[in-house]
């Protein structure tokens, strides 16, 4: 295998990939990655000075030097009704280039409505979206490559991702967080430099055809979140807005997030990685989101009602 650091291939630059790729440009590795547009790969170099860019829509490969020196592979693009556009150009590549490790993002969606109940990798999938029933396919195929060609793939299921400049407070700052409650309904979510930390493992130290859920110790009510959001910024909890009253107003995109619950185990980071999470609650991430945005240290710890999720 090559020492690291190596040189990392992303395809889709998005808000977890482009945070892991700026670390790892810290830490000396080479990164390529794509953008849809020109607009994006201009915005995108502006973030990533040293990353070799291309643009990747889906419609056409990427040229052959795009894989010169390629030892590790990031798949963060979604898959449409086709199925997954990197396997659908670039299947031949992978199996001719051997990288060391190849990462697929997928989500939890997979898992469908379990109507808060748990589950773990080992649970059957049955995603009631299509785009999640999009990702079970995609999940197969970058599977089959790693059975058939003895590819290298870890599947990343990754829950609700939140982050600086991604997060609750952006939501009070702008004056459009709303405290919907849906009692018992739940989800998962997790850092976005979790999501860097187990990558980093899975890539020092990964079983090929792995499957893992991205995700904290913590699953539950949004409402939760905010109310903790709230008090670190000194200001007062927002009025309950019950779900059913204010469905009728939300978009089919608001609406299929509320569609599905359930309580994502994360145990196979410990027993497969041997990896404690930074912010293992979201108590944590959001303390840590508010230092580097502000510079200041939230109070602590303020008063919070006893957890319901827990």
């Amino acid at each position: 295998m090559t020492a690291f650091p190596g040189h990392v291939l992303c395809f889709g630059l998005g808000y977890a990939a482009t945070r892991l790729a700026r670390g790892l440009l810290r830490d000396g590795w080479r990164v390529s990655g794509t953008s849809r547009s020109s607009d994006m790969q201009a915005a995108r170099a502006q973030v990533l000075p040293g990353a070799r860019l291309w643009r990747f829509d889906g419609q056409a490969p990427l040229p052959d030097e795009a894989w010169d020196g390629v030892t590790h592979v990031l798949i963060s693009v979604p898959p449409d009704a086709q199925g997954d556009p990197v396997l659908r150009h670039h299947a031949h590549a992978l199996v001719k280039q051997r990288p060391e490790w190849v990462g697929y993002f997928s989500t939890t969606g997979v898992y469908g409505d379990t109507g808060g109940g748990w589950v773990d990798e080992g649970s059957p999938p049955r995603p009631t979206q299509e785009r999640s029933r999009w990702r079970v396919a995609a999940e197969e195929a970058w599977l089959d490559l790693w059975r058939e060609a003895d590819v290298p793939v870890h599947v990343l299921r990754l829950a609700g991702i939140y982050g600086p400049g991604r997060s609750v407070f952006d939501q009070l700052r702008a004056g459009s967080a709303r405290r919907l409650t849906r009692p018992g309904h739940v989800f998962s979510r997790i850092h976005v430099d979790d999501i860097g930390l187990i990558v980093r493992a899975s890539m020092a130290d990964g079983d090929p055809g792995a499957i893992y859920n991205l995700c904290d110790d913590e699953p539950c009510e949004p409402s939760e979140v905010l109310d903790y959001a709230c008090q670190l910024l000194g200001r007062p909890l927002l009025p309950a807005e019950p779900f059913e009253s204010v469905a009728p107003s939300l978009s089919p995109m608001a609406l299929s997030f509320w569609a599905d619950h359930r309580r994502v185990q994360n145990e196979r980071l410990w027993d497969d990685l041997r990896l404690r999470l930074l912010y293992p609650t979201f108590r944590q991430g959001l303390e840590a989101i508010l230092r580097e945005e502000t510079g200041g240290v939230p109070p602590g710890p303020p008063p919070l009602r006893t957890p319901e999720c827990l």
